[in-house]
């Protein structure tokens, strides 16, 4: 296993491991738990989803997601919604915070996000989803990423055909979630939709999916994927990525006992009390 650099437009970030956007788990607090846990092992980190309604509409507690530490970088912001002029100008908002990385959620398979067109939603209106990230890519100068589920449910898995017209209409990155909106989180991920999407396009293609140890990070990076996203495998082990990390370079994993838990759960207490 060889962990390699990876390029987000103009930005480049090594290792290509990334964590992934969790809601109500990866705020500032979490994000920067990650980064001290796991040093120089952490490529790209991604907020919680941010509503561009609220962006927008200057609610205090959604302006609030989208604020980071100089720490935390290199940082994506994640955005979701349906209304393309209130996406463009979340992404010029999201730019004008600093962001590192704009990242557009089309793989959301919560029923209040789907019922309104944003998330997963968005890969069965291709054609809006389209004129979205073209009128995002021409709104924000920043990296554009996009995160996508392998499709809506088993029978229309045409995450191939999104990540192309994700790639004609400028994103620099793909994130792929290996399970479709109906599938939610039961199941496991394919590793085979991904390996798919990373033959059909030239930009890269990051998988997620069930990556929650150093052998299941060997098979996923099979795949042909360019990197890899870890969510909840970073909530069991809070160390994974360096983990990951040191099998690359054939080094063996430190052992750690419930002390070291202990001591990240303290740690974690205080970084919550700073917010």
């Amino acid at each position: 296993m060889e962990l390699k650099p990876l390029c987000i437009g103009a930005l480049e970030t090594y290792p290509n491991l990334l964590l992934a956007p969790m809601s109500g788990v990866t705020n500032s607090a979490f994000r920067r738990l990650m980064r001290e846990e796991n040093p120089g092992a952490l490529g790209l980190v991604v907020t919680e989803f941010v509503s561009v309604e609220g962006l927008t509409r200057q609610n205090k507690r959604t302006i609030g997601m989208c604020r980071f530490k100089e720490e935390e970088r290199p940082l994506a912001v994640q955005i979701f919604g349906y209304d393309i002029e209130r996406i463009c100008e979340a992404g010029r908002l999201v730019e004008q915070e600093g962001a590192d990385v704009l990242d557009l959620n089309c793989g959301c398979p919560v029923p209040k996000v789907v019922r309104r067109g944003g998330g997963c939603e968005l890969m069965r209106q291709p054609e809006h989803m389209s004129r979205m990230l073209a009128s995002l890519r021409k709104a924000v100068s920043l990296p554009l990423s996009v995160k996508i589920r392998a499709g809506w449910d088993p029978k229309s898995k045409n995450a191939p055909q999104i990540a192309k017209i994700a790639e004609d209409s400028g994103v620099d990155l793909i994130t792929v979630h290996g399970r479709t909106r109906t599938e939610l989180y039961r199941g496991e991920a394919d590793w085979d939709v991904v390996a798919e999407v990373a033959r059909s396009v030239k930009v890269p293609v990051v998988g997620s999916g069930d990556v929650v140890c150093i052998e299941s990070a060997e098979r996923a990076l099979r795949s042909g994927a360019s990197g890899l996203m870890i969510g909840r495998g970073a909530l069991g082990n809070p160390w994974i990525f360096s983990d990951i990390l040191a099998a690359s370079r054939g080094g063996a994993c430190f052992l750690r006992d419930e002390f070291q838990l202990i001591r990240v759960l303290r740690r974690y207490r205080e970084l919550l009390s700073e917010e």
